[in-house]
């Protein structure tokens, strides 16, 4: 475990700059950090879909319990992304994501439409955080054009979007929600 912190701001930044987890410092808007922050940014949009599935409850309950541990890989994610080189995210992650998609996906309907998010709260929060791990990807895609990172990482986040699409479907079966189908024109 690295520092802990007792103060909370130490102006460091404050001239645009910050420091990785290996001691280099570089732009607050560098690739890295760009990605670093998407990535920070979905862990916090997931924190949110966690708690309006453990308000939901019910059949919802094993999804809590998967994102919540999900939480914690985008967390390791995070300190992967801050020392260039260091390496946490493994196939073996990835295909957890995979099963778990999969079984989502086994009693939902196949889409014949597009669907917008929403119908209720959860599931507009689902896209949300669908979205968000979307520019997450996008993200570490623009830092490996110019950096070497953990490809598990970009599949990972490629997996988790998919996965939440398919949460926000299951969450509208398993509540009784009608989806919104597209309406072209």
């Amino acid at each position: 475990m690295g520092k802990r912190l007792g103060k909370i701001y130490t102006r460091t930044g404050d001239q645009g700059d910050t420091g990785l987890g290996d001691g280099n410092r570089v732009a607050k808007d560098d690739a890295r950090v760009e990605a670093i922050g998407a990535v920070d940014e979905l862990n916090a949009w997931l924190g949110v879909v966690v708690q309006s599935l453990h308000d939901e409850g019910g059949d919802v309950a094993a999804i809590e319990t998967f994102l919540r541990g999900c939480q914690h890989r985008i967390f390791d994610l995070g300190g992967e992304l801050s020392i260039p080189g260091y390496k946490i995210i493994s196939a073996d992650h990835v295909a957890a994501v995979e099963q778990q998609l999969d079984e989502l996906n086994e009693g939902l309907e196949p889409l014949a439409n597009f669907i917008l998010p929403g119908g209720s709260r959860l599931i507009a929060e689902l896209h949300i955080a669908r979205t968000v791990c979307r520019r997450a990807e996008r993200r570490l895609v623009t830092l490996a054009a110019g950096a070497d990172i953990n490809a598990d990482g970009l599949k990972l986040m490629n997996r988790l979007s998919d996965y939440l699409f398919v949460a926000a479907r299951y969450c509208a079966k398993v509540t009784g929600t009608p989806e919104i189908l597209w309406e072209q024109g």
